[in-house]
Parts: structure tokens; C-alpha cells; sequence
């Protein structure tokens, strides 16, 4: 009979606990990666005891380096912009456009204190007629202040997703059909090369005399102001996802292809069950492109036309002209920046949940 050594049962738990750990931890860095937190990983291999001097490296490679690239730029930014005199004053450092920052936050604040203010007045007064029994005297006021810098922020990204939304209803199938019939695509193809070019500034004029030609109900469910910029979004955002949607359904694998002829799958199940599969990755790839350049558009589209949002605000403080508007306007820079990054985090997620490319 042969006499178990406890010392080697417990190396061996102790070893599976340690496989178990590194692989909760592998599965955690897919997602780690999707919200731009990779440096987690390492952290985590290192404290758990995976060679610590290599984990180091890659902690200073996704997390060292990127800091110390922004503390680069704070200092130079800092030091060069109260050389660069504008008609305006110096270009504000980093303490004055956080100090902006700060006020604009304090502003949203009050606005948003003094709106329920306003509609907690009009329902007590709606409350008192009822109460009289003069339901005819009730009224539903819009509150006409000025929005708040949040309020122009959710006004955009309520835009750009309106308009690419639309945009990928119309791409996604006419890039299936440009992917799977060789005359679709000889068809749409001319039309991609001419109209993807073409700038928003362009298309602009003529999205809002159309709709204001056509859209002539006052209180319809959308303002003339929202669906000229969602418009404009479409037509400029929807170009990626065609054409890569296109790509990702021609280069299906031509085996498949042939399958689905053998088991005779009509066009539904065909698009449904091989075709979407095959190309989600592709599809998901022009969804971000287009996701980010409509988010460029819109900006430009509100500054051009003063549609409501932060376009409209940047060209609003830049026509104001006060000493703080030079700061303002890079805190919009900073925010239109940084709300690019998370809506491009958003669709990697969306892709991760739906594919299984490894792409990052």
C-alpha cells in the first residue's frame, strides 16, 4: 500500500487553484481590452505570482508609457500655451481649461436646478386648476431656457446614433447584396465612389431644404433641427458600412457557399444562417468607422447650420468671444474627443458579444 504524501496533495490544490486563477483572469482580459483596460491583466498575473519582472514590463508598456505620454503633453501644453497669443488672450493651459471644465459642470447643475424648479411650478399650477375643476385652464409649457452644457452633449449623441442607425438600416443590406450578386455590385459601386467622397458641408444645404420643404408639422415627434443633422450623419456615415459589409459577405468561405447550394437553403436562410455569421466581423468593422465618422459629421453639421449641440456650442462661444471662451471650446475639443473613444468602446463591446474575432 502506498502512503500518500500530504505535503505533495497540497502543492497539487494549491497549483490547480493557481490554473483556476489564471484562467478567470484570462477570461476577464477580453473585456478588460473592450473597455480600454488592458493593464489590468498584467497587474492582476503579477500579484498573482506569474513571473512579476515580465509582468512589469507589460505594465509599464500598456500603463507606464501611455501616462507618462500624457504628462508629456500637460507639460509642453502648460510651458508653450502662454506664448501663443490669440485675439482672444493666451491659449488657456491645463488649469484654465479645467477650471472651465469645473463652471461648466456647476452651470449644468444650476440649469438643470432651476428647469425642475419651472416644471415643479407648472404641475402645481395644472394640480390647482384640477383641484378647482377647471381641467381647461391646464397647459404642458416647454421650458425655453438655455440647455445646459449636458443637455447639448446628450443632444448630440441622441443625433449621431439616430442617424447611424438609419444609415446602417440602408448599408448593411445593400452591402449584402453587393456581396453575394456580382451585378449589385456592379450597380452600387458607382454610387460609392461618387457620393463617399462628397463632405458634409456639401450635403448640408440640400438636406435642409428638403426637409424643410417636406417636414411641415410643427409639433411632430421630431424637430426640423434634429432630423437635418441626423440626415446629414446618414448620408456621410453610411459609406463604411457598405462597403465593408460588401467585402466581408464576398469573401465568404466559397465551400460554404457550395453547401448551401447542396442543401438548397433559399435566400432567407441562406443570409440568416451563413452569410451574417461569416461577415459579422467585416460588418462590425464598418460599424465602427461609421459610427466615428458620423460623430465627426454631426459636429461640423450643428456648427455650420446652429442645430442644437455641441457643435452649436463650440461655434456659440467662438462667435461670443469672452475670455473664457477659448477655454470653453477646448473643454467641447476634449469632451467630443473623449466621446468618440467610448462610443468606438461601445461598438467593440457589441462586436464582442456577437463574433468571436480576436481582432482588437
Amino acid at each position: 500500500m502506498t502512503a500518500i504524501d500530504p505535503q505533495a496533495l497540497a502543492d497539487e490544490e494549491r497549483e490547480a487553484r493557481r490554473a483556476r486563477l489564471f484562467t478567470r483572469i484570462n477570461k476577464a482580459d477580453g473585456w478588460f481590452q473592450v473597455l480600454g483596460l488592458s493593464f489590468i491583466t498584467p497587474v492582476l498575473k503579477a500579484i498573482a505570482g506569474d513571473n512579476p519582472r515580465a509582468q512589469m514590463k507589460e505594465i509599464w508598456r500598456l500603463l507606464g508609457v501611455p501616462v507618462l505620454a500624457i504628462c508629456v503633453f500637460l507639460i509642453a501644453w502648460g510651458t508653450l500655451a502662454p506664448k501663443v497669443q490669440t485675439s482672444l488672450g493666451a491659449v488657456p493651459g491645463p488649469k484654465e481649461v479645467w477650471t472651465e471644465a469645473v463652471n461648466l459642470h456647476e452651470d449644468s447643475q444650476a440649469k438643470a436646478a432651476k428647469e425642475a424648479k419651472f416644471y415643479d411650478r407648472l404641475e402645481a399650477r395644472n394640480q390647482k386648476f384640477i383641484d378647482k375643476g377647471q381641467p381647461e385652464k391646464v397647459k404642458q409649457i416647454a421650458y425655453t431656457g438655455a440647455p445646459s452644457y449636458y443637455t447639448q452633449i446628450w443632444t448630440s449623441i441622441k443625433t449621431v446614433f439616430f442617424g447611424f442607425l438609419i444609415g446602417s438600416a440602408i448599408a448593411i443590406p445593400l452591402g449584402i447584396m453587393a456581396g453575394l450578386s456580382p451585378y449589385a455590385n456592379a450597380a452600387i459601386n458607382p454610387l460609392i465612389q461618387i457620393f463617399k467622397p462628397v463632405s458634409p458641408l456639401a450635403w448640408l444645404p440640400i438636406v435642409t431644404m428638403v426637409v424643410s420643404a417636406t417636414y411641415t408639422v410643427e409639433d411632430g415627434l421630431f424637430s426640423k433641427a434634429f432630423l437635418t443633422s441626423a440626415i446629414t450623419v446618414t448620408l456621410c456615415s453610411l459609406w463604411p458600412t457598405l462597403i465593408n459589409t460588401a467585402l466581408g459577405v464576398a469573401s465568404i468561405d466559397k465551400d460554404l457557399v457550395s453547401v448551401s447550394k447542396v442543401l438548397k437553403m433559399n435566400t432567407y436562410t441562406k443570409v440568416t444562417k451563413l452569410v451574417l455569421p461569416s461577415a459579422l466581423p467585416l460588418i462590425f468593422t464598418g460599424l465602427r468607422l461609421s459610427l466615428g465618422v458620423g460623430w465627426m459629421v454631426l459636429i461640423a453639421a450643428e456648427m455650420l447650420a446652429q442645430n442644437p449641440g455641441l457643435g452649436k456650442f463650440v461655434w456659440d462661444e467662438f462667435q461670443n468671444g469672452s475670455s473664457s471662451s477659448l477655454a470653453k471650446i477646448m473643454v467641447a475639443v476634449f469632451t467630443i474627443g473623449i466621446i468618440g473613444f467610448l462610443l468606438d468602446r461601445l461598438m467593440y463591446a457589441i462586436q464582442s458579444l456577437f463574433t468571436f474575432s480576436n481582432n482588437r
